[in-house]
């Protein structure tokens, strides 16, 4: 039975890109900071408000003729030293916040070398508030009174917002209010003061809104804050305890993609804002925590790349336009990054060592795959082709990776420094940036429209002062009712009018009636009239008088108004005067912690440079020391090799005597044996028939061997080493079967004869290679090698020697004897035999000639490959 075959898994979807999309290029604008010092050679000059020139210095030549080559750049607007910050505000980062209130994404990031104002132009100083301070600004003057309150608005941990009801975010707001109690005691006042660097950053006069923002909807800001340091990235929000006594790392943060294929930030905080202040302190609380270092080119270089992150979340109103409408699928976010990228750097000229060397590498790194990236992308656009963008091999690059494949707004600023020693990589920039121009990003389209009708918001509002406008009449109402009912019981009060009709205007009875009527209410109201009057009267004496009094109490306050307008004087002067120290207060914190910083950078310099000395004072003393054992040792080895020479020269210089006396012991036997041939000879001629010679004896030393020594009949299994032929030794086989240990070295290549003449050593320990285990168990050592003659037969030598301890702890064999084995066979006679056998030294025809077993002596040699004294002449011919 087959099986069915399994099936694939389905690839994901990419994004479905319609080919009508229409597509921007990237903006970059250029910013040329002041030199440092008026009498700076400079090497960049301002022709247009969109184009510079380079000049090459003095002493670079830019061209093979040895000329100076001028090169011209262009960009969307260039920006000069004399350009403040409102107008590069105005001209790059304010269209990013219009379109982020209009839910379209953004990336703004600065670019350059180090110290060309980067930063500066991204954060700006007091006073002068860079791109960031006024774009969060610019948003809360926009949205200020449309925004949702605490918790309405919720991220999850998808890159996400959920929407919860006004209960919930009640419970919740009640809940950290609470936290934030038990944890952290509030001042007395009622009102916390912003800080005087914050409030500082943008004068009232500067303050710029957004218009056309939607009011049927709320809004809520979140910002997040991260770097990436050494290509990891870290949280600068974190809230994480201080251990003292074992302080833990920052632990990296890594980069996810959400269901709209979106890069974020996982497990990064994102902290919910009200307020510019409250912004701005969120970003100077992480500011604080970023890393910066002091180098030759730069006092405060960045040594990582910020981003800082404002997301926007918002949400239609219900119908009525009371409530946000609770449906997560109507909620648009929209998020703007301000980035500000570390500058590069050459190492010849920054001098950097260690962390800060490491640090430079890895920034320079990440700029170089950001060119390749913006490389890739040029290439693909304008040439057609299909290859992979390598986003991943940053961590800059792969979390911008979507503003490059998506929608949205890309802008670049180029900070540039004029100084001529900067003219290398400013080169360099410039055709970066150039090259960045000509990449397409597709522009971002429009939300849909709620189905809703508009300005749900107005005329709730509307609604609503119209009733507040209805309950503050009420008692005003009330009021009329009672002076009515007034009126109505004065009015009863008069003589009621008799009825009556006239039917004759002659009737004396009904018009006399009604005139005394008249005249009775008459009288009525004049008496009522004279009361008015004397009341109004007394009531007008009564207002005079308050009038007086109210005068005099008026001059008396405004005595005191004036009194207490000088004090407010006062009272603002040193209201000024604290600010001034505050801020002042401030800046020599700040001061502070960046020297702090760097002093804390010097002192993990200084301690890993002392373990680094002390490491190398210890491997000094180990070095020394081990050269003291060196020397101690080599000087034993000398001494002993001294001695063993000197032995070694004793035992020739005997052996040369004995080889001597060995040649004058044979000169004299020829000689006597050709006496006896002579006289023998002699003898033959006169008694030649007489009866045969009888056999010579064996002969006999002359009168000369007294003289010299005789040498011993028996000689040990070790003799004196010789050079020449020496005196055969009787008995050797007896003493290699003794009582003491052998080491038997066999090698696997010798060959087995199965007679009398292999040698048998009991009691020891067969080895095919010498080893340093084996000669440690015993006191002797044989070699037994095999090797071919010249007429064919197997020749085996035994080499013997002795084992002891070296100063080093090892084994070593000092060779004594060689005992060499011949196998002939009886019958055949070989030309070594004839020729022997000629010779005058011939003993008997049954015997072996005295070339055919002769012993050497061996002569002390070190063997480098098994740490062993050996070696011997080979045997005379």
């Amino acid at each position: 039975m087959q099986r069915p075959a399994k099936g694939k898994t389905p690839r994901r979807p990419p994004l479905k890109k319609t080919s009508h999309t229409q597509k921007d290029p990237v903006g970059v604008y250029c910013r040329i900071r002041p030199l440092g010092a008026t009498d700076e050679e400079c090497c960049i000059e301002m022709i247009s408000s969109s184009t510079i020139q380079l000049h090459a210095p003095d002493g670079i030549k830019a061209n093979r003729n040895g000329e100076y080559k001028e090169t011209q750049y262009s960009f969307k607007k260039v920006f000069g030293i004399q350009t403040s910050q409102i107008e590069l505000f105005e001209d790059v980062a304010k269209p990013l916040v219009d379109d982020l209130i209009h839910c379209k994404n953004g990336l703004l990031f600065t670019y350059g070398v180090t110290g060309s104002g980067k930063t500066f132009t991204m954060t700006g100083s007091p006073g002068e508030g860079g791109l960031l301070p006024r774009s969060l600004d610019m948003l809360f003057n926009s949205i200020g009174p449309l925004q949702a309150k605490r918790f309405v608005f919720r991220t999850d941990d998808k890159n996400g917002m959920e929407i919860q009801g006004q209960v919930d975010a009640l419970l919740e707001r009640q809940k950290r209010e609470s936290n934030q109690q038990s944890t952290v005691p509030k001042t007395p006042s009622s009102k916390q003061k912003p800080d005087p660097e914050f409030a500082d950053m943008i004068s009232p006069e500067e303050a710029c809104k957004c218009e056309g923002v939607d009011e049927d909807s709320c809004y809520s800001v979140f910002v997040s804050y991260i770097e990436i340091y050494n290509n990891y990235i870290y949280d600068l929000l974190e809230d994480t305890p201080i251990d003292p006594i074992r302080p833990k790392p920052p632990q990296s943060k890594i980069l996810r993609e959400d269901q709209n294929h979106n890069m974020y930030v996982s497990g990064c905080t994102e902290v919910e804002v009200k307020s510019t202040v409250e912004a701005f302190e969120v970003f100077w609380r992480g500011q604080k925590k970023r890393r910066i270092a002091d180098t030759q080119l730069n006092r405060e270089s960045s040594r990582s790349h910020s981003v800082f992150i404002v997301k926007l979340a918002q949400a239609p109103l219900d119908a009525d336009g009371d409530h946000i409408l609770q449906d997560k699928n109507q909620v648009t976010v929209s998020q703007l990054c301000l980035v500000d990228l570390a500058g590069s750097e050459r190492t010849s000229r920054t001098k950097a060592e260690g962390s800060r060397l490491r640090e430079a590498g890895n920034i320079n790194q990440s700029l170089m795959t950001l060119r390749t990236c913006i490389e890739v992308l040029r290439e693909n656009q304008m040439c057609g082709t299909n290859r992979m963008v390598p986003y991943r091999d940053s961590k800059v690059t792969h979390l911008f990776k979507n503003y490059f494949d998506g929608e949205g707004k890309v802008r670049m600023v180029v900070c540039v420094n004029p100084k001529a020693d900067d003219y290398e990589e400013t080169m360099l920039v410039m055709r970066f940036a150039e090259l960045t121009q000509e990449v397409e990003v597709a522009r971002p389209v429009d939300r849909p429209i709620c189905s809703l009708a508009a300005g749900r918001r107005h005329r709730n509002q509307a609604f609503r002062d119209e009733l507040s406008r209805r309950q503050e009449e009420r008692p005003g109402g009330s009021n009329n009712t009672e002076d009515g009912s007034v009126l109505n019981q004065l009015l009863d009060s008069l003589p009621a009018l008799p009825a009556c009709e006239l039917v004759d205007p002659t009737d004396e009875q009904i018009l006399p009636r009604l005139i005394e009527v008249l005249e009775r209410r008459h009288r009525i109201r004049l008496m009522i009239t004279e009361q008015y009057t004397k009341t109004a009267n007394t009531l007008k004496s009564m207002l005079q008088e308050f009038d007086g009094h109210l005068m005099a109490k008026e001059n008396f306050i405004h005595e005191q108004q004036g009194k207490l307008g000088e004090k407010d004087k006062i009272m603002f002067n040193q209201k000024n005067e604290m600010d001034r120290l505050e801020k002042k207060s401030k800046m020599l914190e700040y001061k502070i912690d960046i020297l702090q910083k760097t002093t804390n950078i010097y002192e993990g310099d200084k301690r890993s440079l002392q373990q680094e000395l002390e490491s190398r004072e210890q491997r000094l003393q180990r070095e020394l020391s081990e050269r003291k054992r060196m020397e101690a040792r080599m000087q034993g080895m000398v001494s002993d090799t001294k001695h063993q020479w000197e032995k070694e020269c004793e035992r020739r210089v005997n052996a040369k005597q004995l080889e001597m006396q060995n040649k004058l012991w044979v000169k004299d036997e020829k000689l006597k044996q050709l006496k006896a041939i002579v006289s023998e000879s002699n003898n033959s001629t006169t008694s030649e028939q007489q009866r045969p010679p009888p056999p010579p004896d064996k002969p006999q030393r002359n009168s000369r061997e007294k003289d010299q020594p005789r040498a011993p009949e028996k000689r040990s299994r070790s003799p004196l080493p010789t050079t020449g032929t020496p005196i055969r030794p009787h008995h050797r086989r007896s003493h290699s079967a003794g009582g003491q240990r052998w080491v038997d070295h066999k090698p696997l290549s010798n060959l087995d004869l199965d007679t009398v003449m292999q040698p048998i050593i009991p009691n020891a320990i067969k080895v095919s290679a010498a080893s340093e285990k084996a000669l440690s168990k015993c006191h002797k050592y044989v070699l037994t090698h095999q090797e071919l003659a010249s007429d064919g037969e197997i020749q085996t030598k035994l080499i013997k020697g002795d084992v002891f301890r070296t100063r080093g702890g090892g084994q070593a064999v000092q060779f004594t004897d060689i005992e060499t084995l011949r196998q002939e066979c009886p019958t055949v006679s070989s030309r070594k035999r004839r020729s022997s056998g000629d010779g005058p030294g011939q003993h008997d025809g049954n015997k072996m000639d005295w070339n055919d077993r002769e012993n050497r002596a061996p002569v002390a040699s070190t063997s480098s490959a098994l740490g062993l004294q050996n070696g011997y002449q080979k045997r005379r011919k």
